[in-house]
């Protein structure tokens, strides 16, 4: 039988173990949510600034995210990782992005946790296939990685490649209590979902303004103007159309070193099978009638 949330989620803590930006950020949204929080870090200081920051954000944060909540949780400061973790359903690590303390700090995890706790990196960089090395029950690991909760209220979920699918689903179920919006992160990606969009925009930003094309003050605008309308990428090249757009990316990859072959072989795979957008009446998406 796969994992199943304990019947008394609702009366358990969980840990945050880091009081950094993120980690601060994440122990606000888990309380706002009614969820008891305990913070846990090396350096005292950090410790109290994070309890200090997340309680003061409590309110502000339930009405950001949109929660219907009525509670509240607690947010407490705990020097000692043993206690901190002591009944906690739910342990989210946010330690600096460094692969040897990441991987220390889940071996300790992987001992210290209740039995039936989800271990979970918020790490942005390091998927934890790569910090399982001292964990035994490498089923209960995986990444929750949190954008920058309340003004971006994604998290991506990836498995550590053993994670057991049912503790996806839980976490999926689970954590739009919060305001949260959950995606799963299919496969293991470096920079997840998001990040990995985000860097080939800020890549190319970049290169507009070193080439000389644009001022920044340009691309912003621009950027501005087109994202407006609020169509996401997968909508609009269905309302291009395929062909329209897989012609730009030949154009593209013929005058341009290095544009990798994938995105054009998925296209050709949509276009031989009739999908070609909006027009044919269907594309990536089958709703156009």
């Amino acid at each position: 039988m796969g994992y199943v949330l304990p019947e008394d989620v609702d009366r358990r803590p969980v840990a945050v173990v880091g009081a950094g930006t993120l980690g601060r950020r994440i122990a606000a949204v888990l309380a706002a949510g009614g969820t008891d929080v305990r913070i846990t870090d090396t350096s005292a200081e950090q410790r109290e600034s994070a309890r200090e920051h997340a309680v003061a954000a409590i309110e502000d944060v339930h009405r950001a995210m949109g929660m219907d909540s009525t509670g509240r949780g607690t947010v407490a400061a705990v020097a000692e990782l043993e206690e901190a973790l002591a009944g906690a359903w739910l342990v989210v690590e946010a330690v600096p992005e460094r692969l040897d303390v990441k991987t220390a700090v889940f071996g300790r995890l992987d001992r210290l946790a209740e039995p039936d706790a989800v271990l979970a990196s918020n790490s942005s960089s390091i998927p934890t296939s790569q910090v399982i090395g001292e964990v035994t029950r490498p089923e209960r690991v995986l990444n929750t990685h949190f954008q920058s909760p309340p003004e971006h209220n994604a998290v991506e979920l990836m498995s550590c490649g053993r994670t057991d699918p049912a503790v996806v689903d839980a976490l999926m179920a689970w954590l739009p209590r919060y305001g949260l919006v959950p995606f799963r992160v299919r496969r293991e990606s470096d920079g997840f979902i998001f990040n990995r969009i985000w860097a080939a925009i800020k890549r190319e930003c970049l290169m507009v303004v070193e080439e000389g094309v644009a001022a920044p003050e340009d691309v912003d605008l621009m950027w501005q103007l087109f994202t407006r309308p609020g169509t996401p990428p997968f909508r609009l090249m269905d309302v291009v159309g395929l062909d329209v757009v897989l012609a730009i990316e030949e154009h593209y990859a013929a005058v341009r070193e290095g544009i990798p072959e994938g995105p054009r072989r998925l296209l050709r795979e949509h276009i031989d099978q009739g999908r070609l957008g909006r027009k044919s009446g269907s594309g990536f998406y089958d709703d156009y009638g």
